[in-house]
């Protein structure tokens, strides 16, 4: 194994995603969740670059850290908030969890770490946002389109919901 500054890069960002993660699940403000989630989306951008694919970086950092981390973020706060009266788990939650993610760690570890793979050079990174457009707007079409109506019928959904929910508060 070589140690170069990619490699380095590269672990420095994979920590802060699976920190990030941990986070995640781990924390209890909503805030401070998405804090952590946006953190997991900027480094997975970061690892994005490092494998020459810039134009999928900047579509993780806008779609991703931007748009749908906010759209969360407006939809935990449409609904009821955080209910204290549940039991806390405390530190059997952060063992178990801190036991899943070493246990995750040491299985990646013992499945890539003898995996022989051959590299050959590819032309995968010349030109590869007028790849993904060709692609998108030709092979995958239907599918795209598919997305943005259904992403389009939550929208209106969460609205409607939202509505119904302040109509019933108002009535009490």
């Amino acid at each position: 194994m070589t140690f170069s500054g990619e490699f380095f890069a590269f672990m420095a960002l994979a920590l802060v995603a699976i920190i990030g993660g941990v986070l995640l699940l781990n924390l209890n403000k909503v805030v401070h969740m998405v804090v952590a989630l946006i953190f997991t989306f900027v480094s997975i951008a970061g690892i994005y670059i490092l494998l020459s694919a810039e134009f999928v970086a900047a579509v993780q950092v806008l779609i991703y850290s931007g748009a749908i981390t906010i759209i969360v973020l407006f939809g935990i706060m449409l609904t009821k908030p955080y209910d204290d009266s549940e039991a806390k788990t405390g530190k059997w939650r952060k063992i178990l969890v801190f036991l899943g993610v070493v246990g995750f760690a040491f299985a990646v570890y013992l499945g890539i770490y003898h995996f022989d793979i051959q590299q050959v050079p590819t032309t995968l990174h010349e030109d590869n946002v007028l790849q993904i457009g060709k692609a998108l707007y030709t092979k995958y079409i239907i599918p795209f389109e598919f997305v943005s109506v259904l992403l389009l019928a939550a929208l209106i959904g969460a609205i409607i919901l939202a509505k119904r929910e302040d109509k019933e508060a108002d009535k009490q």
